[in-house]
């Protein structure tokens, strides 16, 4: 694979795909907090829910909307986002007639693959959840089983039905959605963080500090074993590097922004991120309860470092809690629930924070050192303006915008908040189905094979199940060995 780095595309009309993302993802998260002084703007988007009884699958955000019912609800989400998204394909000179047809049809399976992974027998996953929809077994696939099913059906389109493919190209657009969803991400971690400060100090001090040394480790031996034993170039392996160190999809997008790297390449180290955080979740919990039962802090920072989306590691927290929490009950021992599961999503969302800093970063690095252009030595602050993607602008906006509001909120409007976060972080959601059903389209394994599919797997295989996986635990081990939840009582 050659080093060569294409340049990114602009519009005749000045937009770009970056600054379009961060206008509407900005959108949503201003009308969900203009909600809180007003009337409710988002209510009505569609929620799926884990179902075993269909007709109970969707519902509108809020009770308020309940009488648009479930698909009323996901028919106002539907025309919503044809509008919004077809105002951006027009500002890309995109043919508005076929973006929509296309969208349409886009959005139908996308979203019938959410609703799909969605069911119990997929997607529920502690022994809570079994206990709840009265099952046995499950899949254990957590709500992100949906993603999965989204990029199977993309993958089943693209590579037995070209001609499908081919007509829905103009809405095949996986780098505006995932940009458009970590905006939103930004308000949602926000908000989470703002909770978490109140969360034991001490422990969000030793997970900032094992945040911090983990990922300095991981991203240079990701990055060293993807160019020197795989022969990878950089376009490959930075975006390699931060999927597997930080969070990552919206780690690997905002490198391949930051370096200028083909969209293909963040698309597809996203995919194979979201398949190996499933297999995580499968395993590590169940060592967990095996190893660190004994230490239950560690275990709960373990998740958080090792598996390498938010939804994934949040289940696995779920999970480890609840096997661990048991096995400790048997013993006579009863802490607290909630300690260890908050670990890991603190954990989690301080590693996602390193989103926005790491690209600028390596836009740093890549317009100095190396991919420098002629003439740089007297533009060198032009071109790394050029390349920072933008759409982590309106992350930024979005992050700190929230965090302020929820920092300094009363009691009152820290309530009136919460749901309205999670409102945005709905869309984010939708646009995270979006996102993958349009990878599995582009996807043809043919052609990814030819380019190196199978050598990108082994360095995805080698990293983190023999690497990053075990610094993770010795780092935990390291900040949170003898610290204990309290007990209950």
């Amino acid at each position: 694979m050659s080093d060569t780095v294409l340049p990114r595309t602009a519009t005749t009309s000045g937009l770009s795909e970056d600054w379009l993302a961060a206008g509407i993802g900005l959108l949503v998260v201003v009308l969900a907090i203009a909600g809180t002084a007003g009337p409710d703007l988002l209510g009505w988007v569609v929620t799926t829910s884990v179902w075993t009884d269909a007709s109970r699958a969707l519902a509108p955000a809020r009770p308020a909307f309940a009488a648009y019912g479930g698909l009323g609800a996901l028919a106002a989400t539907f025309l919503v986002l044809l509008a919004v998204l077809s105002a951006a394909a027009a500002a890309l000179r995109a043919n508005v007639l076929r973006f929509a047809v296309s969208f349409t049809v886009v959005f139908a399976i996308a979203y019938a693959s959410w609703i799909l992974g969605s069911y119990a027998q997929v997607a529920a996953v502690t022994p809570a959840d079994l206990q709840k929809y009265g099952l046995t077994w499950s899949l254990r696939l957590t709500s992100e089983g949906g993603l999965i099913v989204a990029l199977l059906a993309g993958l089943l389109i693209g590579n037995f039905l070209p001609s499908l493919a081919e007509r829905l190209k103009e809405a095949i657009r996986p780098e505006l959605y995932i940009k458009i969803a970590i905006v939103i991400l930004g308000a949602f971690l926000a908000f989470t963080v703002a909770s978490k400060l109140s969360f034991a100090s001490s422990l969000l001090l030793r997970g900032v500090a094992a945040i911090v040394e983990a990922y300095l480790i991981y991203w240079a031996v990701v990055y060293f074993i993807a160019r020197k034993w795989f022969g990878f170039s950089r376009e490959w392996a930075a975006p390699l590097a931060s999927g597997v160190s930080i969070c990552g999809v919206a780690a690997a997008i905002a490198t391949g922004g930051a370096i200028r790297a083909r969209p293909a390449v963040p698309v597809l180290v996203s995919s194979l991120v979201l398949v190996f955080a499933v297999v995580e979740v499968l395993i590590l919990p169940f060592l967990a309860q095996t190893y660190l039962s004994g230490e239950p802090l560690v275990a709960a920072a373990w998740m958080g470092l090792s598996v390498k989306t938010d939804g994934a590691a949040v289940a696995a927290g779920g999970i480890t809690e609840a096997l661990i929490l048991s096995k400790a009950a048997a013993a006579g021992v009863h802490y607290q629930p909630g300690w260890l599961l908050g670990t890991t999503a603190a954990v989690k969302v301080f590693i996602d924070v390193f989103i926005g800093i790491w690209a600028f970063i390596l836009a740093t690095i890549w317009t100095n050192h190396i991919n420098v252009q002629p003439g740089s030595e007297r533009a060198r602050a032009a071109e790394i303006w050029e390349r920072f993607p933008k759409f982590i602008l309106g992350f930024v906006v979005s992050f700190l915008g929230t965090l302020y509001l929820a920092v300094t909120a009363t009691p009152e409007a820290l309530a009136r908040l919460a749901p309205e976060i999670t409102e945005a972080n709905t869309f984010r959601v939708i646009f995270f189905v979006l996102t993958f059903f349009s990878i599995g389209v582009l996807s043809n394994f043919r052609k990814l094979w030819e380019d190196g599919l199978g050598k990108l797997v082994a360095v995805y295989v080698i990293s983190l199940f023999g690497f990053v996986i075990w610094v993770g635990l010795l780092i935990s081990w390291l900040f949170f060995a003898g610290i204990k939840p309290p007990l209950a009582g």
